[in-house]
């Protein structure tokens, strides 16, 4: 299992049909391939070998998909940057992986003065975008038109494929090494359940760093469908799409699905052409899933539940699911790749009903955590992944979330440990101590709240922790609310008690979390 061989099928049997469409360009899969075989070679020619990895930090185009695919044709290890991050974030997940190659659009041009300071191991810097090749720099065009193309390394199985970074309990984040077999048995498991077809035309809405999108890149390589790209999400972006380019696949968080049906043009655009939705990151009220059945009357619904480190699917709601109340409020099932179950403490597992931590066993499971050998054993003890997320299981199998034992906020699809939230807002002059706690929040499903203790004398306001945080950690990451207190609540060993701060924001809804 390797996963580059779709491509050889699509070429094989589809030639002339539409693999990419960006903007006003499009190519079939016979071009798109050949481009990618000719970018392969010069990556290799820039010194990419078996195993070295190439990263890319870019918003959402054709060259993407060709650079993602073109790394793994080399031989190479994929390492999709967060484009949400400050340029010390980046910088910090380069230079723990060792990237020698990096790929920027013309959105991220202007930071590579900074990294190639930061990261004096970096060879070369490829530019994907349609602007001025910046200095230093290799323009992606340029490579593919003075490069051979080379047979396919065809790395596979248990090979590392790539390291997608998410957030860490310590405040740095953790890059997740997930092989070619673990990304395959993910998309085999949830295809089973999707059943992809020749002729989908999938959107690439979220963002293709994100492993939710990345995983329908997949898919969409594997089925030999089309890729169609817009730069980031715009609900008017997505309509247009969907109607013009007759998109048949979604993945879409709940935020971005409201927005999308939310919107004043909504009736203006023709949308039966969706066959398929998929969400996550967070349940789907009733009143919203009604507006977007109602706006999409072609498409059956699935939400999957799941962490990076799963590659990224544990469980899965299907569309019989989303039919019967009694499990619309649940996350799922284990997905045909995986088996599920709800532990105590001591890892036995627990009666049905009970609450305890959702562990997952599967093919799909990661390799580790990129040189966090502790962290790998802890996550990983006993061949089972825990995820840190509290729930409970029917006599049916159906997964419930109710609480999430380790400390992250899930807003709009992005993950956010409170720890790193914390360490930057305890340098601010202002904050004696502080706690950072997840809120509902309409839009976001989450956000990320701040409860503070001022120093004396000192009453910071959240305009002022907003641009303190603005260049040290990313957007998504920032307060989005305050609140000031005397003092926080303690355990008896002097922990602070989230729960206690949670719960008022909390009381009245099925979940601890979304």
């Amino acid at each position: 299992m390797y996963l580059t061989q779709g491509l050889h099928r699509a070429v094989q049997q589809r030639p002339g049909a539409l693999a990419t469409v960006c903007g006003e360009r499009t190519r079939t899969h016979a071009e798109s391939v050949d481009r990618i075989a000719r970018l392969a070679g010069a990556l290799r020619s820039l010194g990419v070998a078996d195993g070295d990895r190439a990263a890319i930090v870019a918003l959402n185009s054709d060259r993407y998909h060709e650079y993602l695919a073109a790394t793994l044709w080399a031989g190479g290890v994929l390492v999709p940057v967060n484009s949400r991050w400050t340029v010390p974030e980046i910088a910090d997940s380069l230079a723990e992986v060792g990237a020698q190659v990096l790929a920027v659009d013309d959105v991220f041009a202007p930071i590579v003065p900074a990294l190639r300071q930061a990261l004096p191991g970096l060879r070369s810097v490829v530019s994907i975008g349609d602007g001025p090749t910046p200095e230093g720099a290799l323009a992606v065009e340029d490579l593919v038109s003075v490069s051979e193309p080379v047979d396919d390394v065809r790395r596979g199985g248990d090979d590392l494929a790539g390291v997608f970074y998410t957030g860490g309990t310590t405040g740095r984040a953790k890059g997740v090494m997930l092989s070619h077999r673990n990304l395959l048995t993910a998309i085999m498991g949830g295809a089973a359940v999707a059943e992809p077809r020749l002729e989908s035309t999938y959107l690439h809405a979220a963002p293709m760093f994100h492993l939710a999108d990345f995983a329908m890149w997949v898919t969409e390589v594997v089925a030999g469908g089309t890729h169609v790209t817009i730069p980031a999400f715009d609900p008017l972006a997505v309509l247009a799409a969907v109607q013009e380019h007759r998109v048949t696949d979604l993945l879409l968080v709940p935020t971005m699905l409201q927005l999308v049906v939310d919107h004043p043009r909504i009736d203006d655009f023709d949308l039966t052409s969706v066959r398929q939705v998929l969400y996550g990151a967070s349940p789907m009220s009733d009143a919203l899933l009604g507006r977007v059945m109602k706006t999409l009357p072609n498409a059956r619904f699935m939400q999957a539940y799941g962490m990076t480190e799963l590659a990224p699917s544990a469980t899965i709601l299907t569309a019989a699911d989303h039919e019967d109340p009694r499990h619309r409020r649940s996350v799922g099932r284990a997905a045909y790749h995986t088996e599920v179950r709800v532990v105590g403490p001591d890892d036995a597992e627990l009666p049905r009903g009970a609450v305890g931590e959702i562990v997952v066993r599967g093919g799909n499971v990661m390799l580790g955590y990129w040189n966090r050998p502790e962290a790998t054993a802890a996550a990983l003890r006993g061949g089972w992944m825990h995820t840190g997320d509290a729930g409970w299981m029917d006599d049916e199998g159906y997964v419930y979330l109710t609480d999430r034992l380790k400390d992250m906020i899930i807003t709009g699809g992005e993950n956010v440990y409170s720890v790193e939230v914390e360490s930057t807002l305890a340098q601010h002059p202002a904050v004696a101590t502080c706690a950072v706690i997840g809120v509902p929040d309409e839009t976001w499903g989450e956000r990320v709240h701040a409860v503070v203790v001022p120093v004396p004398g000192a009453t910071p306001t959240l305009a002022e922790l907003h641009d303190f945080c603005v260049e040290r950690i990313a957007g998504f990451k920032i307060p989005k609310s305050v609140e000031l207190v005397e003092a926080l609540p303690l355990s008896a060993a002097g922990k602070v008690l989230k729960r206690e701060l949670r719960k008022p924001y909390w009381e009245g809804h099925e979940r601890a979390v979304h």
